[in-house]
């Protein structure tokens, strides 16, 4: 059975600095239509910085979408054009304000694709430079570190709960 849905019309509701979002009328596969909303997003990085120590650097900053606070692994938003490595260094120096001489391309994934189209990047940043830290006017950041055991363990107790903090963590060390 065909199952692609062929998108008949599209009208975009909202503009706006992080995401668009966009009412697509499709054709289903049994000749009906239907409306799909779609938050298109830019894509972004996160990456999963390790010292010459072992030690995983996290940050711990309030996301207002959940209305509370949340222990994930540094990340942000691509700009227009903008290389994902790249975006990844960059993102690296503005939150926990090191750099990286060994950037390793983990993987990628979809955050949401139930509604948006958001693609995360998942880089390991190693042999890790301290530089000076640039961060955003707009963000608030605590940063921690902690071994990859007890990251495991914060998983299992709830503590940590970010989807791309989990993925990078599974996806580069062994339970």
């Amino acid at each position: 059975m065909d199952i692609w849905e062929k998108t008949i019309k599209n009208i975009n509701i909202y503009s706006g600095k992080v995401v668009k979002l966009d009412i697509e009328t499709v054709l289903l596969p049994n000749n009906k239509t239907a409306d799909r909303e779609i938050v298109r997003h830019p894509g972004a990085v996160a990456i999963l910085p390790i010292d010459n120590l072992g030690y995983i650097y996290f940050v711990k900053q309030f996301r207002k979408a959940i209305d509370n606070e949340l222990l994930e692994i540094p990340a942000g938003k691509i700009e227009h054009g903008e290389d994902p490595s790249q975006c990844a260094l960059r993102e690296l120096q503005e939150e926990i304000g090191y750099t990286s001489n060994k950037l390793t391309y983990i993987t990628k994934i979809y955050t949401s694709p139930g509604f948006a189209d958001e693609k995360i990047y998942i880089f390991k940043a190693e042999e890790l430079v301290k530089s000076e830290r640039i961060k955003d006017d707009d963000e608030f950041i605590n940063i921690c570190r902690f071994k990859p055991g007890e990251a495991f363990e914060m998983i299992k107790n709830g503590t940590i709960t970010d989807a791309k903090t989990i993925v990078a963590l599974l996806s580069t060390f062994k339970l």
